[in-house]
């Protein structure tokens, strides 16, 4: 999958790629992303990006003319028609469903809105997408094309390095994620659940899905009300948290 981010502050978005899932996923070429500086696409001495809007008002507008020209240079350079995306408050809220069907994408171009925002026409005429990561105010759509990169990434096969992670992290069918613990068992008094320790991987997994049901039912009834429940679901959510069996787990014969 190809990315392009097209942003007025193209130091800031490489500095935060250079890290982490995405800086391993870049460098093992299991996605190409590319961070275009709009003011290359400029054509007065002083690189504007931005004027003044019409019919008054403070703050400065993005202008069309660099962002037509961006866009149309990628396009050139794509085998695919891509999907042009602009990061904007009106825009339609970012999930992980939304990020599942774009990561399927071969190419995928980011504008980052600045200022006051863009020139209307970049939307009507130029843009396929608008999308939000939240319902407050940014300086930039830098963050926001950076929290889209990142979840496009995670879900590149072979960029977690476990294929099945992706199908386990929360919100990868509209449920939360079970709670995790590590070493050690005890810690100033607080314990790891005797279910994580008896070794009986059935009741584990039967553990771990009561509470993802009554975490998201009590922490997010807007996703739990999307969620389709299976037999097995509605039974789990109407009974008590499982508890560790007393008997040992059975060994294996092999």
């Amino acid at each position: 999958m190809r990315i392009d981010i097209i942003t007025v502050l193209p130091d800031m978005v490489e500095s935060a790629l250079n890290h982490s899932i995405i800086k391993r996923a870049r460098e093992r070429s299991l996605v190409d992303i590319r961070v275009i500086d709009l003011r290359n696409f400029t054509e007065d001495r002083h690189r504007t990006t931005d004027d003044t809007p019409y019919g008054g008002g403070g703050g400065m507008v993005m202008k069309i003319e660099p962002i037509d020209r961006a866009i149309k240079h990628l396009r050139a350079e794509s085998n695919t028609s891509p999907r042009i995306v602009l990061t904007d408050p009106r825009g339609k809220q970012f999930d992980q469903r939304t990020a599942r069907q774009w990561a399927a994408e071969q190419h995928l171009i980011l504008l980052c809105g600045h200022y006051e925002g863009v020139d209307e026409r970049v939307r009507t005429q130029l843009v396929t997408d608008e999308v939000s990561i939240g319902d407050y105010v940014l300086t930039g759509g830098e963050l926001p094309a950076l929290v889209v990169t990142d979840a496009l990434t995670r879900l590149q096969p072979g960029a977690l390095g476990d294929e099945e992670a992706p199908a386990k992290d929360s919100f990868a069918e509209d449920l939360l994620e079970y709670p995790h613990y590590t070493r050690p068992a005890e810690y100033q008094g607080a314990s790891v659940p005797e279910m994580l320790l008896c070794g009986h991987h059935a009741k584990i997994q039967e553990w771990r899905r009561w509470h993802q049901l009554h975490s998201t039912r009590s922490r997010r009834p807007d996703l739990f009300a999307k969620f389709e429940l299976t037999a097995r679901d509605r039974k789990l959510i109407d009974s008590e948290e499982p508890k560790a069996p007393q008997d040992k787990p059975p060994t294996s014969t092999e």
